[in-house]
């Protein structure tokens, strides 16, 4: 399989399993708090990652573990719990439409910090991929009037972090391999984690006896493995062959996943965010082509 298909096939595979990821998160919720959550995700997924990637930690160099910490606590660490606290206030679908904020910063971000270039049909496609992203908010607002879009702050921050975790790797880990750069991410926000979680009362009576704690480990189990872990791999994958506004377009396509989600558990989908999905397609097709530079 050539590059360019092989770019599309991940870009799809990823939109399925992060666009399930908010749906998983809400699940979770039910049994966990937002910390315990939080460090959880991380401690499982570094379990995961280190069981098939430690020995890939050798093929990283002194000077590249600074970055691969930097890159672990701005595309993990802390939005693992913002996402978490996000999904308290706000609904699971809207939650992923607002990550769609992801490509323009990393966009902006890359411009102003990191030098990278984007074409103009990359920027369209950008813009085009907001405006239907807009509209899905506006629409997710209306059916949703009770819900604290103040607590939409925390998910626009992660998107912040996430553009610039997507610039880094494509400027400063772009000859580490995507498995080492997934363990050397969780290698240094793993530690951080278990401290978290030891202040949250996980290991409590009270913890044990919610009868909801069972189906919540069963959730963040599965979000940990296909959501963080296979997917952190098969991320930076994509940032290898791709552009870092390609790689960051899967946040296009993964409303519609989520909002799919939210509509088979009961949520209300309407023809405009059908039309609104047409249009963020359309602008991951824009944003696709690569830059010479």
């Amino acid at each position: 399989m050539n590059e360019k298909h092989t770019k599309w096939m991940y870009l799809f595979i990823l939109s399925i399993i992060w666009g399930s990821s908010f749906i998983l998160i809400k699940k979770s919720l039910l049994g966990l708090t937002v910390y315990q959550l939080g460090a959880l995700r991380t401690i499982i997924t570094g379990l995961f990652l280190f069981a098939v990637g430690f020995n890939k930690l050798k093929l990283i160099s002194k000077k590249e573990w600074k970055w691969l910490a930097i890159s672990g606590f701005l595309g993990s660490f802390f939005p693992a719990f913002l996402f978490a606290i996000a999904g308290t206030e706000i609904d699971s679908a809207v939650i992923s439409i607002l990550n769609s904020l992801t490509p323009l910063n990393t966009v902006l971000i890359g411009f102003a910090a990191f030098k990278i270039t984007s074409t103009k049909r990359q920027v369209l496609g950008v813009l085009v991929g907001f405006v239907g992203t807009t509209m899905l908010i506006l629409k997710g607002a209306e059916l949703n009037p009770n819900q604290n879009y103040l607590f939409a702050g925390f998910v626009i921050l992660s998107t912040v972090m996430y553009g610039t975790n997507v610039n880094i790797i494509k400027r400063h880990l772009q000859n580490v391999p995507p498995l080492s750069i997934a363990a050397g991410n969780y290698m240094a926000i793993f530690f951080p984690a278990v401290i978290v979680l030891l202040f949250t009362d996980f290991f409590s009576e009270a913890t044990f006896k919610n009868p909801e704690l069972k189906m919540s480990m069963v959730y963040i189990t599965i979000l940990s493995f296909f959501g963080t872990a296979l997917a952190k791999v098969l991320f930076n994958k994509l940032v290898h062959i791709a552009t870092p506004v390609f790689a960051s377009s899967v946040t296009f396509l993964m409303p519609i996943v989520a909002l799919t989600w939210g509509f088979l558990d009961g949520e209300t989908f309407g023809m405009l965010q059908i039309f609104a999905s047409m249009i963020i397609l359309f602008g991951v097709y824009l944003s696709h082509k690569r830059v010479s530079s």
